[in-house]
């Protein structure tokens, strides 16, 4: 792992404080992290359910950690894209939360897979999936 939970944990408060509107890190691993959020009413869509762009900020911001955990403090990694399919409705006013693996990280591009859960639940309410474009390394003279 390049980077530890608590260095992470400083970088996206630091450099992406806007990140917190996502989620928050509460783990991390090699390739792998996790991350939560508390659902209150500015999350909804009408019909009382989590609103589709806010599991998409989640999934994105959760593989963004994951990616990290591979290549280190990267702030210019970027999503190229992302894909995502909404499984059942999540619950109401009750925490989500994600789990992001890498399933591959190159030289330029790293590619990874996102679980979307509603707490308490056991079956998965959003699964993403997510290319993210590495910048090139700056070569020291």
């Amino acid at each position: 792992m390049k980077v530890t939970f608590e260095e992470l944990d400083r970088f996206l408060q630091e450099q992406f404080p806007q990140g917190a509107a996502y989620g928050s890190l509460r783990k991390l691993g090699d390739g792998w992290a996790e991350m939560s959020l508390d659902v209150d009413d500015g999350h909804l869509r009408p019909g009382g359910t989590v609103s589709g762009p806010v599991m998409m900020g989640l999934a994105d911001v959760t593989l963004y950690a994951a990616l990290l955990s591979r290549i280190g403090l990267v702030p210019l990694a970027v999503t190229t894209n992302l894909n995502i399919n909404f499984l059942r409705k999540p619950a109401a006013h009750t925490p989500i939360w994600a789990r992001a693996t890498m399933l591959k990280v190159g030289r330029t591009m790293g590619v990874g897979e996102v679980f979307v859960y509603s707490e308490g639940g056991d079956e998965p309410v959003a699964h993403s999936t997510m290319t993210y474009s590495i910048p090139p390394k700056k070569h020291e003279n």
